[in-house]
């Protein structure tokens, strides 16, 4: 009854600020551990502990409200970020482009997302992981969304297999996720790790093209905790595509 009297106050023809946006949302996300949290004195603060509390959340039941004052806020935030499109890249000479920046940014049909298997985004707060980082512009629709794709599959994705679920309050219009190897330290990628790393790539175009859509950014997938070898996965990854673009 607090929350639903605090959402009619906000809601009541009065257009609620950041900082309010931020209280509520916390308080919300904390009311759901019944338990009292510390909410720090600054924007900054807040907003970390905001996408903490997103980011160890399950994908359980939330209410409109919820959701309303998350998108709002979640949308004003990207809005204020310096966004890119594919014809902002003025440099393009084919239809495969290097470009460097933050993946969250872009306004591109589909950005595609490093996953592991479980594909319910990251559950460490604040952690930097490219998964982590997606599910929180995001917002929580995201991790729902995934989890149902995930209790009607009936297991783990597959490593080298990608889904396609709607990009909620990101820029672009799609999130792909896609699975890669996990290469385990002191060792070298194994023929069927490479062969699997190619698979991710090719499974996120055939799912892009299966879909009708004309732009898809990747990141480089499995390069961070999976502990690809960079040079390795980026000449992988652009004889994947080339591949495919040149055959489709």
């Amino acid at each position: 009854m607090i929350i639903i009297y605090i959402i009619e106050d906000f809601y009541g023809g009065i257009k609620i600020n950041t900082e309010q946006q931020l209280d509520f949302l916390i308080k919300y996300l904390s009311n759901e551990h019944n338990e009292e949290i510390n909410i720090p004195d600054d924007i900054d603060g807040k907003k970390s502990l905001l996408r903490s509390l997103m980011n160890i959340r399950p994908p359980l039941d939330v209410s409109d409200e919820f959701l309303q004052v998350q998108d709002e806020f979640l949308t004003n935030e990207t809005l204020n970020k310096d966004l890119t499109s594919v014809e902002d890249i003025t440099e393009v000479k084919g239809k495969l482009v290097l470009w460097q920046g933050d993946i969250t940014t872009l306004k591109v049909d589909t950005i595609v997302n490093a996953a592991n298997s479980k594909l319910l985004g990251c559950f460490i707060p604040l952690h930097n992981c490219i998964d982590n980082v997606i599910h929180s512009t995001a917002g929580i629709q995201l991790r729902q969304e995934c989890n149902k794709i995930m209790s009607k599959q009936g297991h783990d994705e597959e490593v080298g297999r990608s889904k396609i679920t709607s990009a909620y309050n990101l820029p672009s219009k799609y999130v792909i996720h896609t699975v890669g190897p996990a290469i385990p330290y002191g060792t070298s990628p194994s023929k069927e790790d490479c062969e699997k790393l190619a698979s991710c790539y090719k499974s996120c175009l055939e799912l892009a093209s299966h879909n009708g859509l004309k732009s898809i950014a990747f990141c480089c997938i499995s390069t961070g905790v999976f502990n690809f070898p960079q040079r390795e996965a980026a000449q992988i990854s652009v004889n994947t595509v080339e591949e495919y673009l040149n055959e489709n």
